[in-house]
């Protein structure tokens, strides 16, 4: 019977963990404190909005959010940008992407503090991930993936990890974070030849193609670890990932599911480097 790696275990132990260092941050006389910066109201927004300022509080984080028209001009955007960053009180500020036309997420990502951005948009945070420099703040679905491997007892130390995908956002970065923790990892993409032998070598596989249940029962044997970061339109109103998870449950070690695997970690994660910021300050 294959091990069902649930999110719900890891988020307790890590709000739990973290309502202790928020407690003691308190009584140093800081209270840690996150910026959202929300441009327009799109339903999904605003609901993540708040699930993340439910999450924050209670935890103890105070939450301070910037609502900013659709329109707003990159001048206007720019001033609100860096008024947050010069705020004291504001220790993370999490802006919800995707952005406008008008507004340039490349010249955005380098105008938000490098010390504040706890969604890891300034490429400064994911330079220091790849230096295997520990004071930045990582980001946050790389970051979920070691924090389920570490909660539920995998020794990385000279084990063969497969990452499936090269993206900035997950696949490199994670990348870096395994082999500082001495896996060997090989990184595969949509090029790479005779990926379910290379697979199936593996004693952790990470599924982050973006490609709705692409790996099944080919790519793994009875010892494989699944880690699955997909998030993907299943076509029936649900959502899915980048496992077809029916076709693998019953034929691997341990396998994450979706939803209620690494996805329902990465709040937590933010809130994570948001204390984390805090305590840098």
């Amino acid at each position: 019977m294959s091990q069902i790696l649930s999110a719900k275990p890891v988020v307790q132990a890590m709000k739990e963990n973290l309502q202790q260092e928020v407690a003691a941050l308190k009584a140093e006389g800081t209270n840690p404190c996150l910026g959202i910066i929300r441009v327009g109201a799109r339903p999904d927004d605003v609901f993540y909005e708040n699930s993340v300022i439910k999450n924050a509080e209670n935890m103890g984080i105070i939450v301070k959010t910037y609502p900013l028209d659709l329109d707003i001009t990159m001048e206007d955007f720019t001033k609100v940008m860096t008024d947050v960053n010069n705020d004291p009180s504001v220790h993370g500020i999490l802006l919800f992407r995707p952005l406008p036309k008008q507004l340039d997420e490349e010249v955005i990502k380098h105008l938000i503090s490098a010390d504040k951005d706890i969604d890891c948009m300034n490429p400064l945070n994911l330079a220091k991930v790849f230096e295997g420099d520990e004071s930045g703040l990582l980001p946050c679905t790389p970051a979920a993936v070691m924090e389920m491997l570490s909660f539920y007892g995998f020794n990385l130390s000279g084990a063969n990890v497969v990452v499936m995908g090269r993206s900035l956002v997950v696949g490199k970065p994670l990348a870096m974070m395994l082999l500082k923790q001495n896996a060997t990892v090989t990184m595969c993409h949509s090029r790479t030849k005779d990926m379910p032998e290379i697979s199936k070598a593996a004693d952790i596989i990470v599924a982050a193609m973006g490609k709705a249940k692409m790996i099944d029962s080919k790519y793994v044997t009875d010892q494989t670890v699944v880690i699955d970061v997909g998030t993907n339109d299943a076509g029936d109103g649900t959502y899915c990932g980048d496992i077809d998870y029916n076709d693998v449950v019953d034929k691997v070690k341990a396998i994450t599911p979706v939803p209620g695997g690494v996805g329902s970690i990465t709040t937590t994660i933010l809130m994570k480097n948001c204390v984390r910021a805090a305590k840098n300050k």
